[in-house]
């Protein structure tokens, strides 16, 4: 069963890549469509060309097929000890997830997609599979990163004002 789901994942791995490429691309793609616009690449219209959304969805795949895996890896061993079987269902819970909120037009963290993810497989095979200190310190983390980033960057945008 181990090496038909070590297979499998090479799949649900790669259906991961696309949702992460589409998901997070969206970022991107904004920024060098912007860059693209204010300098009169685009004409009189505001639009994402092609080229750019395959270029961004495609670095972003790649680049998550290639790495990725050493993420999972680490995540499916601190949280909870991933199987192959647990691995795939990870991965395929996670890029559905990742495709519905692009489908929704939602952006969303492709980390907190796959912990959620991992932490769901685990709690699934046994609650107390799951290290709940290791996971609870990844939520604070989360809670903490979104005020903290606003502050610092409030604090960043008040010094240059008053430096220029």
């Amino acid at each position: 069963v181990d090496n038909t789901f070590r297979v499998l994942q090479f799949f649900s791995a790669s259906l991961y890549s696309l949702g992460h490429g589409g998901n997070d691309a969206q970022k991107t793609m904004g920024i060098i469509a912007v860059l693209l616009y204010s300098q009169g690449m685009l004409g009189q219209s505001f639009y994402v060309p092609l080229w750019v959304v395959l270029t961004c969805q495609s670095a972003l795949a790649l680049g998550t097929l290639l790495g990725g895996w050493r993420i999972v890896h680490t995540m499916g061993s601190k949280i909870t000890r991933l199987n192959p079987m647990q691995g795939f269902c990870a991965e395929t819970g996670g890029a559905i997830t990742l495709f519905a909120a692009t489908w929704l037009g939602v952006p969303v963290s492709t980390t907190h997609t796959i912990t959620g993810a991992i932490i769901g497989v685990g709690a699934a095979r046994r609650v107390s599979a799951v290290r709940w200190g290791i996971a609870g310190n990844i939520v604070v983390a989360w809670v903490i990163t979104l005020p903290a980033t606003a502050a610092i960057s409030a604090l960043t945008y008040l010094a240059t004002r008053l430096a220029g």
